[in-house]
C-alpha cells in the first residue's frame, strides 16, 4: 500500500528484484506520485536487466563502470538495435554517455557497471537519442561555497523528450546546492512550472584525499512547505538514498565536510509545456547577489582526467 506522506527513502527501501532502486510512477510508493520514476542497479558480467515496453520514456547511463550494451526495440521497429555506452570511474569523474529511449520501447541492458535509469510516463513518441559524454553540457553554477557542477543533458533546450527533464549535480565537500531554496509547484506560464522531482544521491570521500581508514560520507537535504500542503523533510543523506519533492521549497542540499555529494534529478509534471521555471524563496533571493564578488570554486569542474 502506498504511503500517504513518506518523501524520503533510505538505501534499499525502494529495492525490487534486480533493482537496488525502483520507483515506478505507474505504481508509486507514495500517494499522489504520478510523473517521475528512477531505477538504479548493479550489473554483473553474466547478468542482463530487462525493461518491458510500457508508457515510460527513459534515459539510461552508467554511474560507475567502464561500458554497457543496450539492446532496444522501439514499437515501430521489427528488430532490436544495439548501442554501447561508455561509463566513468565514478559519478565524480565527469559525464558518461547517455541513451534516450521513447515510450513503448523494450530494453535489455548488459555489462559490468552500476547504472541509472530516469523515466517518466509519456504520451508522444520522440526519436532515440545517443548523447556522447564529450557533448554533455557542463555548467558551473553559483560561486564560493554555493558553487556546484551541473550536467545539463536532459534540459528542454538540449534533449528532445516528451515530459522528462533530467540533470546530474556534483557538490564538492563543504559546498551547497539549491541555494537559494526554490520551488516549482504551481503552473504560472512563463514564470513557474509544476514539476515533481526525484533526487537520487551518492556520496564519497572528497577528490584528492587519501582514503581514510574509517569514513561515513554524508550530506544534508532540506525541503519545506510553500503553502497549505504538508511537506517537511530534513535528512542526513548517504549513497543510495532517494528524496522526493512533490511540491514546496527544496534546497539547499549540502555536502558534508570532507565528503563530495552527487545527485541525479528527474523532473516532470502535468503542464502543457515542458519547461523548467522556478520561484526562489523570497527571504533567500539576496544570496544570488553575493556571487558577483566571489569566484567559482577552484576545485570544479570535476573531470575524468582528475585523480
Amino acid at each position: 500500500m502506498a504511503n500517504s506522506n513518506k518523501w524520503f527513502y533510505r538505501r534499499s527501501e525502494l529495492a525490487s528484484g534486480q533493482w537496488d532502486v525502483h520507483l515506478d510512477a505507474n505504481n508509486p510508493p507514495v500517494n499522489g506520485w504520478a510523473h517521475t520514476g528512477v531505477r538504479v542497479a548493479t550489473l554483473a558480467k553474466s547478468s542482463t536487466l530487462h525493461i518491458p515496453a510500457d508508457n515510460n520514456e527513459r534515459i539510461i547511463f552508467v554511474l560507475q563502470g567502464e561500458e554497457i550494451s543496450i539492446d532496444y526495440k522501439v514499437q515501430s521497429e521489427s528488430k532490436f538495435s544495439t548501442q554501447k555506452l561508455r561509463g566513468r570511474q565514478s559519478v565524480f569523474h565527469g559525464p558518461a554517455d547517455l541513451l534516450y529511449l521513447p515510450l513503448n520501447t523494450e530494453v535489455n541492458i548488459s555489462g559490468s557497471a552500476r547504472i541509472a535509469v530516469g523515466e517518466c510516463p509519456a504520451t508522444n513518441s520522440k526519436p532515440v537519442q545517443f548523447i556522447a559524454k564529450e557533448s554533455v553540457p557542463v555548467v558551473i553554477r553559483g560561486a564560493g561555497r554555493e558553487s556546484r557542477q551541473i550536467h545539463n543533458f536532459g534540459m528542454p533546450d538540449f534533449l528532445n523528450a516528451d515530459r522528462m527533464i533530467t540533470v546530474e549535480a556534483i557538490v564538492p565537500a563543504g559546498n551547497w546546492s539549491g541555494s537559494p531554496s526554490h520551488k516549482h509547484d504551481t503552473y504560472i506560464p512563463g514564470q513557474e512550472s509544476q514539476l515533481e522531482e526525484i533526487y537520487y544521491f551518492e556520496t564519497e570521500v572528497t577528490r584528492g584525499v587519501k582514503l581514510p581508514a574509517s569514513s561515513a560520507p554524508f550530506g544534508i537535504f532540506r525541503g519545506s512547505s510553500s503553502d497549505s500542503r504538508e511537506y517537511d523533510v530534513t535528512e542526513e543523506i548517504h549513497s543510495g538514498d532517494v528524496a522526493l519533492v512533490p511540491y514546496g521549497w527544496h534546497g539547499p542540499v549540502s555536502a558534508g565536510p570532507g565528503y563530495d555529494l552527487y545527485f541525479f534529478n528527474v523532473m516532470a509534471g502535468p503542464d502543457p509545456d515542458r519547461v523548467w521555471h522556478v520561484t526562489d524563496e523570497p527571504s533567500q533571493v539576496w544570496i544570488r547577489d553575493t556571487w558577483a564578488s566571489q569566484e567559482p570554486d577552484h576545485r570544479l569542474p570535476y573531470t575524468s582526467e582528475q585523480e
